[in-house]
């Protein structure tokens, strides 16, 4: 059967927490013994999986990296959610706050982008299912553990569905170096979706046609853009502020 593997204490324990069922095994770290392991052990005990200590070059191997830190857990893949799944979220969802990903393959940037998008509240993030890091192992350790909380829905037609969460009264707004107004001139409240683009190239044509407003981030140095996972960070907790007020 095939399986994924996670790693990372707070990917392991959140993936524990919400979706134990998923977990088939886990190997600790031979020797380690501190307060973050025992909440682990606890949760995979109350669960009846079973933990086996391993030598680090056996977790090394088993992570495909070093950066497990100590802990590797056997999962079941996680379903991918879709079109129909995005729509039921909605329908339960009155001021939807959602980030579009428009061709982010680097996970490292796809992890923290959900990191960004768990601690803003954010409802769901879409990305296209062709042009988009998956939610793999190395996605999950950088996201410490909001890959396990915020949905990520893969879409097959990423123009159509943004003209579907239109037509539902979402507007949504993309960022673009030479929009004619800038983030802090945006109203960024009601239902809304922010686009991000891809590393470097920004986002597609078709994407950009199919929003209905574009920003920019302000820059003040000699810096003319920033990685999409902090760009994402910026407009996000934008939004969080002028929602809150």
């Amino acid at each position: 059967m095939k399986q994924e593997m996670v790693f990372g204490l707070h990917a392991v324990e959140a993936l524990l927490q919400s979706e134990p069922e998923r977990v088939k095994s886990i190997w600790l770290l031979k020797g380690r013994d501190d307060e973050r392991l025992h909440k682990i052990l606890q949760l995979a005990k109350q669960n009846g999986i079973s933990c086996q200590p391993a030598a680090r070059k056996a977790l090394d191997e088993k992570a495909a990296s070093p950066q497990h830190q100590g802990v590797v857990a056997a999962a079941k893949p996680a379903p991918v959610k879709g079109e129909g799944e995005l729509a039921a979220l909605l329908d339960g969802v009155e001021t939807p706050l959602l980030l579009i990903l428009d061709g982010v393959t680097d996970p490292h940037n796809l992890g923290a982008c959900l990191r960004s998008a768990d601690a803003t509240g954010v409802h769901g993030v879409i990305v296209p299912r062709d042009r988009s890091a998956s939610l793999g192992p190395v996605v999950r350790k950088v996201a410490v553990g909001a890959a396990e909380n915020i949905p990520l829905f893969q879409v097959t037609n990423l123009a159509r569905t943004m003209r579907e969460l239109q037509e539902r009264g979402v507007w949504i707004v993309g960022t673009a170096g030479e929009a004619d107004h800038d983030l802090y001139q945006a109203k960024l409240t009601g239902p809304l979706a922010i686009t991000m683009g891809a590393e470097g190239k920004g986002m597609r044509r078709l994407t950009r046609e199919h929003c209905d407003e574009l920003i920019s981030i302000p820059m003040a140095g000699v810096v003319t853009s920033l990685n999409v996972s902090v760009a994402t960070g910026v407009c996000l907790f934008e939004a969080v502020r002028q929602r809150r007020g």
